[in-house]
């Protein structure tokens, strides 16, 4: 595949090891190549009209397809007319085709730290099924009537068509929704942007105020929305989500945190509210009794780790309310995991309460979503990047065409190879993530740094660094200045001279010791403090939880193995 450590072949190997593509046979591309880019009479046919309805996508200010958009309108009775506009890839992905084919094998786009490596062709991905500003599109909307209060008076579905107005980055709605509209100091984040001015960063063709008003409006709207989603159910966890930032060779250059804010609320709640009335319309709305249907389900928590996580949670002195049901104790995890906020246990105690969650999936049974709170739930939103999204777009048009259930068992089977390509991408990632933190800390030998106990075994002390988040290993058997035994009782380990105590959450100074990028390990060393030496049996924080609950415990068993 190349020379050992070079980035491509490091992408490369991490593909590999978990059974993934990195390109499309010249089949495939052929195939993609060959489908027709015209809008003529034949594609119009059947299709609501959008394009004279103020349109806009929101993305990431890098993103190279745009397959999700957004619209507003003003209805004669004061309500408004939202649209979810989805780019209609399977109007060009016929079943049983070379590329449909292909498209099922993936089963999903896999994003590694440097690359995309999509599930359709770049033709399709980046030009035809993405919705660019000022091109018409071929599309399939979930339209909504809400009114002021962003409850749905009405719902349509169905394949339409629209020409985007403007393409939105996220940082520039957040600018908008900040300033309240005001543009005289907006500046694009999209560097390629051609109505950029270079000089001044500002935009020479700024959103017109149609646009400008309708992005509010809907932040309104979304607002409401969320506020009604936790408020029946829907469990917040904001555990910190860390970018790795790379040079045009894929060499690491810095780890950002990726902040979620309004403009990223915005999307998410009408996503949400599409995907959640699809799986609504098509379960209930219905001539045809049980029909089949792809739905993303939530199991209910394991209990048994719910208690653990009551148990737990008592030695920083929290308690969780008594839950009878489900709802309840949704509720009781929301409160505790906003009691969290700001506190130094927050992310111990969230990976704990994450790890009593089940793992979403795919499945003909519908069980509804427990961390939505959502009783019905598909994805629809996404099927430029997600097969289960192509599946949900034929099976919703089937049945809006009055056709007949489909074949659950064949579904079923669909979705059980879905969730387990979903599964091995999401690995393919945590790989490349690790590799990549690992060969940032490369020049970093001997530094200094803060950081924070995430997790404590007999091992060693696993510290995540200030403010990178990149984790590694102090080594018990290395502090010379104690001998530390784990107390796994109490959570903690202790000094057998000193009694000091380190505990997860614990703040502490470490140093930069070694790295291994084949392994995608990194060794530090404890910075002792003289005033260890004058412990006693106390912690200096309250005493915490094992290690099996925090961090990558398989990563971290593997290393136990190999020292």
């Amino acid at each position: 595949m190349g020379a050992s450590g070079e980035n491509n072949t490091e992408m490369h190997a991490i593909l590999t090891e978990f059974g993934l593509p990195y390109k499309f046979s010249d089949g495939v591309e052929n195939a993609a190549g060959q489908i027709p880019v015209t809008i003529g009479p034949a594609e119009l046919s059947g299709r609501r009209d959008f394009r004279g309805t103020c349109t806009f996508t929101i993305d990431p200010a890098d993103a190279k397809d745009f397959d999700d958009a957004c619209s507003l309108k003003k209805l004669d009775n004061g309500h408004w007319e939202a649209g979810v506009h989805i780019a209609d890839v399977s109007y060009y992905v016929r079943p049983g085709s070379v590329i449909d084919k292909e498209a099922v094998d993936r089963g999903t786009s896999v994003y590694l730290v440097d690359r995309t490596v999509p599930m359709l062709p770049e033709i399709l991905s980046n030009r035809l099924c993405s919705l660019r500003p000022g091109e018409a599109k071929l599309t399939f909307s979930a339209v909504f009537e809400l009114d002021d209060n962003a409850n749905v008076v009405d719902r349509w579905f169905g394949r339409t068509i629209i020409q985007s107005d403007h393409r939105f980055a996220y940082e520039e709605v957040q600018q908008l929704i900040e300033n309240n509209g005001d543009i005289t100091n907006y500046k694009t984040s999209i560097a390629s942007d051609k109505n950029k001015d270079d000089e001044t960063g500002l935009l020479a063709d700024a959103p017109s105020q149609t646009v400008i008003n309708a992005v509010l409006q809907l932040h309104k709207l979304a607002t409401l929305l969320r506020k009604k989603r936790f408020e029946k159910g829907s469990i917040s966890f904001e555990r910190p989500e860390m970018k790795v930032l790379v040079d045009e060779k894929g060499k690491p250059i810095d780890i950002v945190e990726k902040i979620s804010r309004e403009a990223n609320w915005l999307i998410e709640e009408f996503m949400l509210l599409a995907n959640k009335e699809v799986a609504a319309y098509v379960t209930t709305g219905l001539k045809i009794k049980a029909p089949t249907f792809v739905y993303r389900i939530h199991d209910q928590p394991d209990m048994d780790k719910v208690t653990e996580l009551r148990t737990f949670i008592k030695h920083f002195g929290y308690t969780m309310d008594p839950s009878d049901t489900p709802q309840q104790l949704a509720k009781a995890l929301n409160k505790l995991l906003d009691s969290l906020k700001g506190k130094p246990e927050c992310a111990t105690i969230e990976i704990l309460a994450l790890r009593s969650m089940a793992r979403a999936e795919y499945s003909t049974d519908n069980i509804g979503h427990y961390g939505l709170g959502f009783e019905y739930y598909t994805h629809f939103t996404s099927p430029i990047r997600r097969y289960p999204d192509m599946m949900v777009h034929r099976l919703l048009a089937n049945y809006l065409a009055g056709g007949k259930s489909a074949d659950k068992k064949y579904y079923e089977d669909m979705c059980r190879h879905a969730s387990e390509r979903e599964q091995l991408a999401t690995e393919a990632e945590r790989a490349s993530v690790k590799y990549k933190m690992t060969e940032f800390m490369e020049d970093k030998i001997g530094q200094i740094y803060d950081g924070t106990i995430s997790g404590v075994t007999d091992w060693g002390l696993y510290v995540q660094i200030e403010p990178t988040k990149v984790e590694g290993m102090v080594a018990l058997r290395d502090i010379k200045e104690d001998y530390f035994e784990f107390d796994e009782k109490n959570y903690c380990v202790i000094g057998k001279s000193t009694h000091q105590k380190f505990t997860l959450g614990d703040k502490v100074k470490i140093k930069v010791e070694k790295t291994n990028l084949e392994q995608k390990i990194i060794d530090f060393s404890l910075v002792w403090d003289d005033s260890y030496n004058k412990a006693e049996f106390a912690s200096n924080a309250d005493v915490r939880r094992d290690n099996s609950y925090s961090g990558d415990n398989k990563f971290r068993n593997n290393r136990k193995q190999k020292k």
